[in-house]
């Protein structure tokens, strides 16, 4: 799958710009074998059918990137590739896999780097350290061909079906492994110990693929702090933690860090110190949102469509404001499920700005950093109405990937907020439907606009991720 490194561009410098590459990874094996004692554990809600993920649901969304990523890969094919004989257009090491360069599949990465020895022994070492592998099936592991192996590292199965180690199920959401910003990477440090090797296996892509060979000097770790090691169990003070899906690239010199139950302050106040050290960004904003899991990530509670329109949870909006004064340690004497707005810059570090609601905040995104002229809007989460705000965020209405400006995809089961976007003029079109139009030439994805297209989500919403959560983008047009 490899193309020329020199033609490989990394920079995101929005959330909204033309989505022109990204990283994914299409649901493995296992995912199947997720057990109801475990599920919590491995940060699912519940078991999944994972034959109805495949097909009916996720393949949707791997036919919508490449049709507006990669068109040349899937025109024409639509038929074809959904047929019995041909399913291996969506299976990672199958002769027939799309193997696109736009709509990157983390696994390929993975059986990339594998093809190094050196890489592959310590790889394989690191994981068998970390799992409680013996020795023996250590050098089995490395005696496995490429492919094979980066299939087993995932889903912790051999080719024979047996698991020797716990799969990493919540690495379909590819958003939590790193953050590009502008042409940097930041690589998360997972906060559970269920995606610890989701960690592991980022690090070794980012530092050892000839994708990212030219940005080797721009690719960022969070490191623990000195006395880490000496803290227990429950010192979540000094716990350094940080997942992607808590940091949004929302213009060229602002990103936005959600400080929540998985991304720790210290993690914080590291980052700011590295990406304004490394003049990396401008302007950090700190939201200290609910420490919940209904709040997991900052992108749960809110995402961008337009330059001048958001997706939001009303809950953490203009009903929650706050007068007091910013705090450079995040401590707070309010109530923990207010949040708190803390804007840093990178020339004047002791002057910090706060804001008084979260919708303020991204007002001043789309008019200041945007530089947009019109009225910022915003889409509540269940059409603003109780209860149905509150289960739609659960099932991750406000988790929107934009494909380009005005152009979102998101749940189809989250019927009132669907509704909002209609009331703010955006057409409503089931993927199916929409794929079918692009097939026949009716639609085009270059001239699409103000489209909520909705995704199958019977199985996938189980998962508490939505399809933000399901993309790393690599390359967004300025």
């Amino acid at each position: 799958m490899l193309l020329n490194k020199n033609d490989f561009k990394i920079n995101v410098q929005s959330e909204i710009g033309v989505l022109r590459s990204l990283i994914i990874h299409s649901p493995d094996s296992g995912l199947g074998k997720i057990v109801p004692d475990k599920a919590q554990e491995w940060l699912f809600e519940d078991i999944v059918h994972l034959d109805t993920i495949r097909k009916n649901e996720y393949d949707y969304y791997v036919k919508l990137l490449l049709y507006f990523l990669d068109a040349d890969k899937i025109k024409g094919k639509l038929n074809e590739i959904d047929s019995d004989v041909y399913r291996g257009f969506y299976k990672p090491n199958h002769a027939n896999f799309h193997n696109s360069t736009r709509v990157i599949e983390l696994q390929n990465l993975l059986a990339d780097i594998l093809t190094d020895a050196n890489v592959r022994q310590k790889l394989v070492a690191a994981i068998c350290a970390t799992e409680g592998i013996t020795y023996q099936l250590q050098h089995t592991l490395l005696a496995t061909e490429p492919a094979q192996l980066a299939q087993i590292l995932i889903s912790g199965t051999l080719e024979n079906q047996q698991m020797i180690f716990a799969p990493i199920p919540n690495l379909i959401f590819t958003r939590d492994i790193g953050i590009t910003i502008n042409n940097h990477i930041l690589v998360n440090k997972a906060a559970k110990k269920a995606r610890s090797r989701e960690t592991l296996l980022a690090k070794y892509i980012f530092f050892n693929h000839p994708y990212f060979k030219n940005y080797q000097q721009n690719i960022i770790e969070i490191p623990n702090t000195v006395q880490h090691f000496l803290t227990t169990n429950d010192d979540n003070d000094e716990k350094s933690s940080i997942e992607c899906g808590d940091l949004m690239m929302v213009s060229k010199n602002h990103l936005l860090i959600g400080l929540s139950e998985r991304t720790s302050a210290v993690a914080i106040k590291k980052t700011i110190e590295i990406l304004f050290d490394k003049k990396v960004v401008e302007k950090i904003t700190v939201i200290k949102i609910p420490n919940k899991r209904a709040f997991m990530h900052l992108d749960t509670v809110f995402t961008q469509v337009k330059k001048n329109m958001w997706v939001i949870l009303h809950a953490i909006g203009k009903n929650y404001q706050s007068n007091i004064a910013p705090a450079y340690n995040f401590d707070s004497a309010k109530p923990a499920d207010v949040p708190e707005i803390t804007q840093f810059f990178a020339d004047e570090m002791l002057k910090p700005k706060s804001f008084d609601s979260v919708e303020l905040l991204l007002t001043d995104v789309s008019e200041n950093d945007l530089g947009s002229t019109q009225k910022t809007e915003f889409i509540y989460s269940g059409n603003q109405q109780f209860p149905h705000d509150l289960r739609e965020q659960w099932t991750d209405s406000c988790n929107v990937l934009a494909l380009k400006e005005g152009v979102v995809c998101g749940y189809d089961r989250n019927d009132f907020t669907i509704k909002a976007f209609e009331n703010k003029g955006f057409n409503v079109i089931a993927v199916k439907d929409l794929l079918t139009k692009f097939e026949s030439g009716e639609l085009n994805p270059n001239t699409l606009e103000n489209t909520f297209i909705t995704m199958p989500s019977a199985e996938l919403s189980r998962a508490r991720g939505g399809f933000h959560c399901m993309s790393m983008p690599i390359c967004r047009d300025f």
